[in-house]
């Protein structure tokens, strides 16, 4: 059975809501294709009128000239202004397809992805794809239709000076389609060294702080030359293989005009047309010689950028997130692992035979040295990675099973690692979304951020990626929006670990204060006033549970975990 093409629903895109304004659009343009007939047939009727000395047949056309010039003028600046609006709403729509594609993609592919490529595809591929997919199209209608219109026009003054014209036509044609083919590979090359280069640079103004700590900056400078000059290298490429091409088919166009006027002047001669003939002949010989110049050249760019389309959907479609079925946002039972192991690389676990098991509402703490597994552990419940091996349930059902929709309705993670939008901190807690003034005053309350809203207020923006606030007030707020979520399971990976030791006691406190919420913390925090109100805390060696049991056991058994706790609070 024929793959589905993957770059199909991106085009749908350019054309969905926006059919009319594209077919108003090639309307508009096709006019030009009569009134540049008349251009013509005005031009070489002044000829013909000077050569019989005809003074009122020449103010005649006078008149015509003035009124062919304001029809062209007016109907252009229309086209201009329908094309306007109906690329702007055809990228509108492409994009936010694009975006829509990513947003669904497994939060995995976001971690072992390079974002550059994304920026590529969405700022500068688009700009391709505007002009060498879309514009072209309007030109690759109007090309055939003014050819046959022309032909149609010129054999009404001379069949044979037509017909020399066709066959003169074939010079253009051959330096294009010699051309032709290599244009769609650097294009495509100049899209991959794009990628490369803003990818890079996301990098390097990412990690500015580290770069000028260590004083790298010349290091840095050498890389960011190196990207820089593959990209440049790439354009000049194209630029220099775009100019060839279309200095071939200049060439060759000239030619072909030169055969026209003198095989017109040769009959003009014998008396066969007139002089005004020969200029209608060579004002037209454009409109034969484009269509063959300009279709392949443009069907050329028209593939390239489709490549470009298609690699976007490649790029959309590469770790994708999994179907699965859905499962309403309760846990009943349990989260149960049975000798889950898992391993990023072959033969490197990172989790080996681990089992435990989650009961619903109850509390539970993960502990162990870093490098255990932890954070690990909490991706997988998750479902950020299939790759495991053993079994991983959600009341019974498989993770694998599980559509990861209805899975983050049920579970929500805050990491070790906070993201915030340069946007205010009510938004940023809500995510956008609208929930009431209570609940977000009650998360707010629970994740310790009163003296914060006191302070700014909830409109306060908090910078690019909370630039404006400290690492303690930018965890706080990861707490409060899980906590609005309301999930009945919560996943938190060293949630406290950015706070001071007062407001993370009293954060990991409130969590446990929780009613109904089964809860698991990774935690370096070994309080035993904290860690005796979990129902059972298990600790991770290697990727594997050394001990489990309560505080209380685990103390009683002066093992591993005493060890850990002896060290912690020495």
């Amino acid at each position: 059975m024929r793959r589905p093409d993957p770059a199909r629903p991106y085009i749908r895109a350019f054309y969905a809501r926006n059919r009319l304004r594209f077919l108003v659009t090639a309307a508009l343009y096709m006019l030009q294709i009569p009134a540049m007939l008349i251009v013509s047939w005005v031009l070489g009727e002044v000829i013909d009128a000077v050569a019989a000395l005809d003074a009122a047949r020449l103010a005649r056309l006078l008149w015509a000239a003035a009124g062919v010039a304001v029809f062209l003028g007016v109907s252009e600046a229309l086209y201009y202004r329908s094309l306007s609006g109906w690329l702007g709403r055809a990228l509108r729509q492409y994009k936010s397809c694009a975006f829509q594609k990513l947003s669904e993609k497994g939060i995995s592919a976001f971690a072992r992805e390079n974002t550059g490529r994304y920026l590529a595809v969405l700022t500068s591929d688009v700009t391709v794809i505007g002009s060498d997919y879309l514009q072209s199209l309007f030109d690759l209608i109007m090309l055939p239709l003014n050819f046959a219109a022309t032909l149609v026009f010129l054999l009404t003054y001379s069949p044979a000076l037509t017909g020399a014209s066709v066959a003169l036509c074939v010079l253009p044609f051959l330096g294009v389609t010699v051309f032709g083919p290599g244009l769609a590979r650097r294009e495509k090359a100049l899209s991959d060294a794009n990628e490369g280069f803003v990818g890079r640079v996301k990098d390097l103004l990412a990690g500015f702080a580290v770069i000028k700590s260590f004083k790298a900056e010349p290091e840095a400078g050498r890389i960011f030359d190196g990207e820089d000059r593959a990209l440049e290298h790439a354009r000049s490429r194209r630029l220099r293989w775009r100019g060839a091409m279309q200095g071939a088919g200049s060439s060759l166009s000239v030619i072909m005009q030169f055969g026209m006027f003198f095989i017109g002047a040769y009959l003009a001669l014998r008396g066969s047309i007139t002089a005004g003939t020969v200029l209608i002949f060579t004002n037209l010989s454009h409109s034969l010689i484009q269509p063959v110049q300009q279709i392949p050249q443009l069907l050329a760019q028209r593939k390239a950028a489709r490549g470009l389309i298609e690699k976007l959907a490649t790029v959309t479609e590469e770790n994708a997130a999994r179907r699965g079925e859905p499962i309403e946002p309760a846990l009943r039972d349990a989260i149960e692992l049975r000798d889950v192991s898992f391993a990023y690389e072959p033969g490197k676990p990172v989790l080996q035979n681990v089992s435990m098991r989650l009961e619903a509402g109850k509390k539970y703490a993960l502990v162990g040295p870093s490098g255990s597994g932890k954070s690990t552990l909490l991706h997988l419940l998750m479902g950020a990675h299939d790759g495991y091996t053993g079994s991983l349930t959600v009341d019974g059902r498989q993770m694998r099973a599980i559509d990861p929709d209805s899975l983050y309705d049920l579970e929500s993670l805050i990491g070790q690692s906070v993201f915030l939008f340069d946007d205010t901190i009510r938004r940023n807690i809500t995510m956008f979304r609208n929930f009431p003034d209570g609940a977000v005053d009650s998360a707010a309350s629970r994740a310790g951020l009163c003296p914060l809203l006191a302070e700014r207020g909830e409109d306060y923006r908090c910078g690019e990626n909370g630039a404006g606030l400290s690492g303690g007030e930018r965890q706080r707020i990861s707490i409060a929006r899980a906590l609005l979520r309301g999930t009945p399971v919560l996943l938190l990976d060293e949630a406290t670990a950015a706070l001071d030791n007062e407001t993370a006691y009293a954060v990991a406190s409130a969590i446990l204060d929780l009613e109904g919420l089964t809860r698991l913390v990774v935690t370096h925090r070994l309080e035993a006033s904290l860690l005796a109100r979990y129902d059972e805390v298990f600790v991770l060696r290697d990727g594997a549970v050394a001990e489990r049991g309560t505080f209380a056991d685990l103390m009683a058994r002066k093992g591993y975990f005493y060890s850990l706790y002896t060290v912690a609070n020495g």
